[in-house]
């Protein structure tokens, strides 16, 4: 008998797999990304409904602290350090919870992110920066939580989140001014090394003005302290297709070398296959 049984659920095992049935989430997910000056914010969330439900002081008790959605954290990302209540957020991944009230909301952002709703375990270490923001009541009820990135402007932006009749506005400064400034510094220095090699890649695979590709990776090459293998491959391609083997081969042993050291497998089988086809 138990070999029996063993032997069905073998067979009925792929059928069980390929009959899974697809309903709507509760709280279908949400995502935002906005860019804000120069800074990404991305914000992934649940999306509850009220339902004929009471949501604040019911749902959604007063002064505890509340996941700020459904099913797992909700999460924002900034791709740079912002300012919030005067206090500096590092770049990075954060899960937001919050504490709502009757006036205001305590926002909190918090280091751990893989949580299905509160932590199981709260730390305060964890807590990256915590703020109040105060509430704004809604003239019209709003079925569906909602998370926007509202009020845009090129220094600051707003976290804007609101269900039933309560919304909140949460400003954030974005370092605008500061990357701006260091684009414009880093520019007028000049390309680097990295430049040229970029300019000189797009003229050799575009078949663009080989003289110029040749140029370009020269001077990358002079700009770097080191003779990186990646770099003197491309010059070694740029050289066969002008038509000079000899210096190909010569700079391809170069490359060659480099990539050994690198432990660079792929180059090295690159530079050794060409070395063998232009020494021909």
């Amino acid at each position: 008998m138990k070999k029996l049984l063993i032997a069905l659920a073998i067979v009925l095992a792929p059928f069980a797999t390929e009959a899974q049935i697809k309903t709507p989430q509760a709280s279908p997910k949400g995502y935002i990304k906005q860019t804000v000056g120069l800074t990404d914010v991305e914000v992934t969330y649940s999306r509850p409904g009220a339902r004929g439900r009471a949501v604040f002081g019911n749902l959604v008790p007063f002064g505890k602290l509340w996941r700020t959605g459904a099913n797992e954290n909700t999460i924002i990302n900034f791709s740079d350090d912002v300012v919030i209540d005067g206090k500096t957020l590092k770049k990075g991944k954060y899960a937001i919870y919050t504490i709502p009230k009757i006036e205001s909301w305590e926002v909190i952002f918090y280091l751990s992110t893989d949580n299905w709703g509160l932590p199981e375990n709260w730390s305060d270490s964890y807590v990256a920066l915590r703020t109040t923001v105060k509430e704004d009541a809604l003239s019209t009820p709003l079925e569906t939580f909602t998370i926007g990135i509202n009020g845009l402007d090129p220094n600051f932006g707003y976290l804007d989140m609101a269900w039933e009749n309560s919304h909140v506005a949460l400003k954030f400064e974005v370092p605008t001014a500061k990357i701006a400034t260091a684009s414009i510094e880093k520019t007028l220095a000049g390309p680097t090394s990295n430049d040229y090699f970029a300019a000189a890649t797009y003229l050799f695979q575009s078949n663009g003005n080989i003289e110029t590709a040749r140029t370009y990776v020269d001077k990358s090459l002079d700009m770097s302290t080191e003779k990186p293998y990646f770099i003197l491959r491309l010059k070694a391609q740029i050289q066969a297709k002008q038509g000079d083997k000899k210096g190909a081969v010569e700079t391809a042993k170069a490359s060659l070398a480099a990539a050994e050291a690198a432990n660079n497998q792929d180059y090295v089988k690159l530079n050794k296959d060409s070395i063998a086809e232009w020494s021909r």
